[in-house]
């Protein structure tokens, strides 16, 4: 268990040096790619003081109501194989920064996977073997490579609610091969119903929570907006004693930004930053005092860094955009 007294003591509540803010684990989801990651690629994770990455291989599933889960194939991008994530993991280590293996699932034309739900029981016994062989072959590479965390899933609430014996089961077969620290990324509408948070590390959330609708809000109606889920999250904190982490968070650089902060779409027209800016700040300023708050991985992070996001971008990345540099000073004050 050596290899994971790093990431305990990053848990550690120690203050920093002005004695205002206390030591979180600032992640970035790291996005994967086609290719190997770089030197120059982490270069620009540490820039922003960033401690912490989630690598993000994947699983595919031809339509929402298969079974199979089709994983580590020579048709894949680099990054989304068991070798790329790897890659990915030892070069990250390398300098010095924590890792959350985070393997997901992207179901054919983008369907949500929170609806991943069989119509018979041959289906969910097909599916719950596909999804243990995905997950446990993940975390055995997480065991391998001394990764700081796992996340044995994210976002599959109609999953977990029909065949909640298989996720106990198979967080003990996950216990069996890993030995460090586990969470699951529960939808922010989800989180509360969640049956096996005892039996995880953390509580996971991806935080994207409505909280205005503004086109673009001010911080102080950002945080006004967070007030009731705020307390829900602090309340499960308190229930079952454990620390929170925002598996993702984070906004788009468009109008309404916070209004329903998970939807995607293929929209170019509405660049909005300064939207984009105060959802950061009030995310920061409302979570990362608080000792029952773990910290955040924010979505999402390109590898290349120089060609992503920019000022006419509206998509979720924080990259060349205003919002890099709140993130930036945040993660200072708070690594």
């Amino acid at each position: 268990m050596k290899q994971f007294w790093g990431f305990i003591m990053c848990l550690m509540m120690v203050a920093c040096v002005d004695g205002t803010q206390q030591e979180k684990l600032n992640g970035v989801s790291f996005v994967a790619s086609r290719n190997p990651v770089t030197q120059k690629d982490v270069d620009a994770v540490r820039e922003i003081h960033a401690r912490c990455a989630a690598v993000m291989p994947f699983g595919f599933i031809r339509d929402k109501d298969s079974p199979e889960i089709i994983f580590d194939t020579s048709r894949q991008w680099f990054g989304e194989t068991r070798t790329g994530a790897r890659q990915y993991v030892d070069l990250l280590h390398e300098n010095g920064l924590k890792v959350m293996m985070k393997p997901q699932i992207w179901i054919s034309r983008g369907e949500f996977t929170g609806n991943l739900k069989m119509d018979s029981e041959q289906k969910w016994k097909a599916l719950e073997s596909s999804y243990e062989k995905f997950i446990i072959a993940y975390a055995s590479l997480a065991q391998e490579t001394k990764a700081d965390a796992f996340c044995i899933g994210t976002e599959l609430e109609q999953f977990v609610k029909h065949r909640p014996a298989f996720w106990m089961s198979l967080i003990k077969k996950i216990r069996g091969v890993y030995g460090g620290k586990l969470t699951y990324a529960a939808n922010w509408d989800e989180y509360n119903r969640v049956p096996f948070w005892e039996q995880l590390d953390f509580v996971g959330i991806d935080a994207y929570f409505p909280l205005s609708d503004q086109k673009t809000p001010t911080v102080a109606e950002l945080r006004q907006g967070w007030q009731k889920h705020k307390e829900e999250i602090k309340s499960l904190s308190m229930a079952k004693n454990k620390q929170v982490l925002f598996t993702e968070y984070g906004y788009r650089s468009n109008n309404y930004t916070a209004k329903k902060p998970w939807l995607v779409d293929h929209s170019q027209d509405d660049v909005n930053l300064e939207a984009q800016v105060n959802a950061t700040q009030a995310i920061f300023e409302e979570f990362w005092s608080e000792e029952w708050f773990a910290g955040g991985f924010v979505w999402k992070w390109f590898i290349d860094h120089e060609r992503s996001g920019g000022p006419m971008d509206n998509r979720f990345t924080p990259q060349n955009k205003p919002a890099q540099e709140v993130i930036k000073s945040f993660y200072k004050r708070t690594s």
